[in-house]
C-alpha cells in the first residue's frame, strides 16, 4: 500500500508542474462488480468507495487526471445470482491508481461570465490490487488466493492468479464550476479488467477429495460449498468473460496555483503596451 501512494504522489507532483491549471481534491460514493456471483444485477452489493483526485486542465475541452481509489466489491449466489445452487459468495477490496483523459461537451470556464458547467467522457488505464475473500461455516474470513480453489499450485496445474493487474476505466459525468475555485460533479465509470478471478471463480471444479487430503476440509469447503461436491472437471464459473468493477460518486475539487492568464484580453493588451514602449 506505501509504495502505491508513493507513486500516486510522484505522479501527481509530476503533472503539477507543467503549469497552472491544477485541481485537487476527492471523490466519494459506492462501487460494485460484475462478474461469475453477479453477472448482471447493476450496482447490486454496492460498497462505499473514494479517493484522491488530480486534474489538470490543458483547455476549457480537455483535461487529463490521475485517481488514487479505495474500494470493496461483493457478491453472493444466493443474493445477486439468483440462488444459483453453487452457493459461493466473496468480497474483495481494491485499490486502484489511473490515469485518464476528460473531454469536455461544452467549452467549460471557471471565470465569471463562461460556461461553467458540461457533462464530460473519460477513458484512461488503470493498474490494482484485488485479494477476494470468503467465509467458512463458522463465520472466519479467508484469503482465498493462495488455497488454490481450483487447483492453482497441484502439480501439473495452473499457477496462482495474480492479485495485481490492468483495468480499462470508461464511463461519463457532469460537472459545475463555481466560486471561481471549485468545482463539484457526479461520475459513473466502469473498469474492464483483464483478470476473471476478482471473485476467485473462473473455470472448473478440482477434485474436491484431492483438496480436502493435500489442503485440508477448510479448503475443500471453500471451493466448493454445494450440498453434494461437484465432479471435477465441472463448470465452477465462466472462463471466457472478464470481470469488471465500476466506481460512481461525487467529486469535489479545489483550483490551485497561478490562474491561467493565455487568454486574458486585458494582460494581453498591457503586455503589447509595455512591449511598445521598450
Amino acid at each position: 500500500m506505501k509504495n502505491k501512494i508513493l507513486i500516486f504522489a510522484l505522479l501527481l507532483f509530476g503533472l503539477q508542474g507543467f503549469a497552472q491549471k491544477s485541481e485537487l481534491g476527492a471523490m466519494a460514493g459506492a462501487s460494485f462488480y460484475l462478474g461469475d456471483l453477479n453477472p448482471r444485477s447493476v450496482f447490486g452489493m454496492a460498497r462505499p468507495a473514494g479517493g484522491i483526485i488530480y486534474r489538470y486542465n490543458f483547455t476549457p475541452r480537455w483535461a487529463i487526471r490521475a485517481n488514487l481509489l479505495f474500494a470493496q466489491v461483493e457478491g453472493d449466489d444466493a443474493i445477486t445470482n439468483k440462488n444459483y445452487e453453487r452457493n459461493l459468495s466473496f468480497k474483495s477490496p481494491i485499490t486502484e491508481i489511473g490515469v485518464m483523459a476528460e473531454l469536455n461537451f461544452f467549452k467549460l470556464y471557471h471565470e465569471r461570465g463562461k460556461n461553467f458547467f458540461s457533462p464530460y467522457l473519460f477513458g484512461g488505464i488503470a493498474v490494482f490490487s484485488f485479494n477476494p475473500q470468503a467465509q467458512d461455516i463458522d463465520g472466519n474470513w479467508y484469503a482465498l488466493q493462495h488455497l488454490g480453489t481450483e487447483g492453482q499450485g497441484f502439480e501439473g496445474e495452473k499457477d496462482y492468479y495474480s492479485l495485481c493487474n490492468v483495468a480499462i476505466p470508461f464511463g461519463l459525468g457532469f460537472r459545475f464550476n463555481f466560486a471561481k475555485f471549485f468545482s463539484i460533479g457526479a461520475e459513473w465509470g466502469m473498469r474492464f479488467t483483464f483478470t476473471d478471478y476478482l471473485d476467485d471463480v473462473s473455470g472448473e471444479y478440482y477434485d474436491n477429495q484431492t483438496s480436502k487430503d493435500q489442503r485440508g476440509s477448510m479448503v475443500a469447503r471453500l471451493a466448493d460449498k454445494s450440498e453434494t461436491p461437484h465432479a471435477a472437471g465441472t463448470g465452477r464459473g465462466n472462463s471466457t468473460t472478464k470481470d469488471f468493477y465500476s466506481f460512481a460518486g461525487v467529486v469535489f475539487t479545489f483550483k490551485f496555483g497561478d490562474m491561467d492568464r493565455s487568454c486574458d484580453i486585458r494582460t494581453n493588451v498591457h503586455r503589447k503596451a509595455v512591449n511598445g514602449r521598450q
